[in-house]
């Protein structure tokens, strides 16, 4: 049994959250977008790079010979450093234009949420009961938009439900606050929102909204066998299965297409009889259906009958026999924010966006966010977004307002909790494979950002000789292959680790 196989059995015997380390290391990433940036590869930093100090004065001259290398002719660059308690500005290029942030989008949303929520803020997601006996009458679940929910949450509450005596509930009621309006940005791009990455938002989040199917070789010309996570989100999809397994030399070239009129599933091309199997992380379809179905099928399973279930959007019933029995809580807010910033987890983002209209109900979502980040002080026109993750080509951003979030972020009570979410050169999320055996390992802690052509990277740097600096790198237009481009910047931080007043 190869290690691979072995993980996958792992899968089907215990929770789903288990999907998202397989995602993180073995997902097929789309070419257009590299939404987890952690699987990056670790790239070897130039031979050249002196690794003597730098005098303050010689650091524009020693970046421009970075930049302006014959091969990023075609690329645009804005950067901005600044030291984190002044401001002084120690470089600057074209720091006040937009540019396309990619992930560098959720250090705005998660400095909004933090600062109106707080970090101990949880989700609760209540559950009501008619009737507290063994035989309960209706069973009320209500979604509040936690991202973090999981099967296992699921699989506690029918536990706790059984060991509160119930056997059979008439009616399981879950409440959507959206009964067929999820969410999906219309700016993303149409061919990734076939993916995990890319999930509807709504109120009833399981799982990430996220399933794994995997294909795995036959016998030669015969169809690939496939093999889902999760038999509730598989029996969403119809396939249209046409992959085969090829002879060991042929490439692989394996293509999956949703048709979006249809919940249609087309599976094309071939894999290598001798190849390990690969392995796909797909959107749920339907989350209110596959939330609702998934927790009868768990009640189930715990012996607790259920005679029907439904779906609704809102309760309008004030019904006084009505208790809550308990509730579901998800971690604080820090840990939330830095599931979101350290391993750049889309339907976190979106997530946590949402969350802000509960604070300006009468504003769009990104109307909140703007009126929290302006009363921090941040300038509303240094930026236009169109969603909370990064994964809109709509959105703009300048260099500047990127660092003047780290740096207010810094004045703020919640300073800590947001430097801890980001990821930390050499040693975990998207920075983990970056960095390593140099001086920054440890000191940079920052937020990457990913789409085809674009590469950014924005965060705090504590050089050994020298002020700790916020800065924003952000790389847009290119053709070069994102592993140069994220060699160039990664001198460039190496350059700033050096600085020395002189």
């Amino acid at each position: 049994m190869t290690p691979l196989n072995y993980i996958l059995n792992l899968v089907r015997r215990f929770p789903q959250p288990l999907w998202m380390l397989l995602l993180f290391f073995f997902v097929q990433i789309p070419r257009q977008v590299i939404a987890i940036e952690s699987i990056s590869k670790s790239y070897k930093l130039s031979q050249s790079l002196d690794t003597s100090t730098i005098c303050q004065a010689d650091l524009t001259n020693q970046i421009n010979q970075i930049i302006e290398d014959d091969k990023f002719k075609r690329s645009r660059w804005g950067i901005l450093i600044q030291t984190l308690d002044s401001g002084e500005t120690l470089y600057e290029l074209e720091s006040s234009k937009y540019f396309t942030p990619a992930s560098n989008v959720k250090l705005l949303t998660t400095a909004a949420v933090l600062l109106e929520f707080g970090s101990e803020f949880r989700f609760q997601t209540p559950v009501y009961i008619t009737e507290n006996s063994s035989n309960v009458k209706t069973l009320r679940l209500v979604g509040k938009g936690d991202p973090s929910l999981t099967t296992q949450e699921l699989e506690n509450l029918a536990k706790y439900l059984k060991d509160q005596g119930v056997r059979s509930i008439e009616q399981l009621i879950v409440e959507s606050g959206e009964l067929y309006n999820w969410e999906i940005n219309p700016t993303w791009e149409w061919e990734d929102i076939q993916y995990y990455y890319a999930p509807s938002v709504n109120n009833l989040i399981l799982n990430e909204n996220a399933v794994i199917l995997t294909l795995i070789p036959q016998k030669i010309s015969e169809k690939l066998k496939l093999e889902w996570s999760d038999d509730i989100a598989a029996k969403q999809w119809q396939l249209n299965h046409q992959a085969i397994t090829s002879e060991k030399d042929i490439p692989s070239s394996i293509e999956i297409q949703r048709d979006f009129g249809k919940p249609v599933l087309t599976i094309k091309g071939n894999l290598p009889v001798d190849s390990e199997p690969d392995i796909f992380g797909l959107a749920v379809i339907e989350p209110n259906t596959y939330f609702l179905d998934s927790l009868q099928n768990i009640l189930r399973q715990e012996g607790i009958i259920v005679n029907q279930y439904r779906l609704i959007e809102e309760d309008k019933i004030n019904n006084r026999l009505e208790q809550k029995i308990t509730e579901i809580e998800s971690k604080n807010l820090a840990e939330l924010i830095t599931k979101t910033n350290r391993e750049s987890n889309n339907i976190y983002a979106e997530s946590l966006l949402k969350l802000l209209q509960e604070r300006y109900p009468e504003l769009s979502k990104i109307e909140a966010l703007k009126t929290s980040l302006t009363q921090l002080g941040l300038d509303a026109n240094s930026y236009q977004l169109r969603d909370g993750s990064g994964l809109s080509r709509h959105n703009l951003v300048t260099p500047e307002a990127l660092v003047t979030i780290l740096r207010l972020m810094a004045k703020t009570s919640e300073a800590e909790s947001y430097r801890q979410s980001l990821a930390k050169a050499g040693v975990n999320g998207t920075l983990k494979n970056r960095f390593q055996d140099t001086p920054i390992k440890g000191n940079f802690q920052g937020k990457t950002g990913t789409l085809s052509g674009v590469s950014t990277i924005s965060g705090y740097l504590t050089p050994v000789d020298y002020s700790p600096l916020a800065i924003s790198i952000m790389v847009n237009r290119s053709d070069v292959p994102v592993s140069e481009i994220r060699e160039a910047i990664d001198s460039i931080i190496i350059l700033l680790s050096q600085l020395k007043r002189c």
